[in-house]
């Protein structure tokens, strides 16, 4: 296990090397998870590309924090690739990932050299349904939302045919610091990239599970027409988290996309 000081906070992160030469990729997880969300995707692209995974504050084996801010995230994500000396990465980010990924992007251009946008948006839900979502935590802690939770997350087939598997990652939701959940809950609430997006330059793809009750299609959708020439791809019989429900499709949509990269 690896930690480093970032902003004050302690960062729980992995960094798995590959050959000098080989691109850099970085992991940011959803809401409610922590960077094993990705490791079938990960052990995929293993001596390909140097990945570096982490689990944001307030989430995992990292810190609380004293705040759990859309800007607090953007700036430890910064950091932590300012702390290991990485520059011009492709960040892949899931729902708040995305959200992270974004703000990193408009913020710290030089950090990003594409971006792959996994189930997420512009603007997530609507100020009603967090703060709904965020009062309930607060007072009957995460354990009162797991089920809708992972009835987004995971398509009806999933869950009924690996119900030990949802158990367990229904573990990893309710055993997320409450105020970790709402805090970040909050900064989904507050962000809006629909501007920054129109300004992003560098490649990007925008995917979505056509099943995906927490950011549908259409939202995802509506992002990849709003950056300019970014690709769109839809998981077909995917919920909100492809890495775990699709790792093997997600992880060729992924290659075939940096593939082009490399090529260009």
């Amino acid at each position: 296990m690896h930690f480093a000081n970032i902003n004050d906070v302690n960062l729980h992160y992995q960094v798995i090397g590959a050959p000098e030469g080989k691109p850099t990729i970085v992991f940011a997880n959803s809401l409610g998870t922590d960077f094993r969300i990705w490791r079938d995707v990960i052990v995929r692209l293993v001596g390909d590309y140097s990945i570096i995974t982490y689990d944001k504050r307030g989430h995992g084996l990292s810190d609380l924090g004293d705040s759990q801010t859309m800007t607090d995230h953007v700036e430890d994500l910064a950091g932590l690739m300012d702390h290991l000396g990485i520059q011009s990465a492709i960040i892949c980010g899931v729902s708040v990932g995305g959200l992270i990924a974004q703000g990193l992007y408009a913020t710290r251009p030089d950090l990003v050299g594409a971006l792959i946008l996994c189930n997420t948006g512009m603007k997530i839900g609507t100020d009603e349904l967090w703060n709904m979502r965020i009062e309930m935590v607060e007072t009957k802690g995460i354990a009162e939302i797991a089920d809708g939770v992972l009835a987004r997350w995971f398509t009806k087939g999933y869950r009924e045919d690996n119900t030990a598997d949802v158990a367990g990652y229904a573990n990893m939701l309710t055993r997320t610091p409450a105020k970790g959940y709402t805090g970040t809950s909050a900064a989904i609430r507050d962000t809006d990239f629909t501007e920054q997006a129109a300004e992003i330059k560098v490649p990007t793809i925008c995917i979505a599970g056509d099943q995906d009750g927490a950011t549908p299609p259409e939202l995802v959708k509506a992002m990849a027409k709003t950056i300019p020439n970014a690709f769109y791809e839809e998981i077909k019989d995917c919920g909100h988290i492809p890495s775990i429900e699709c790792g093997q499709y997600l992880t060729d949509v992924m290659t075939a996309f940096m593939s082009k990269l490399t090529r260009e």
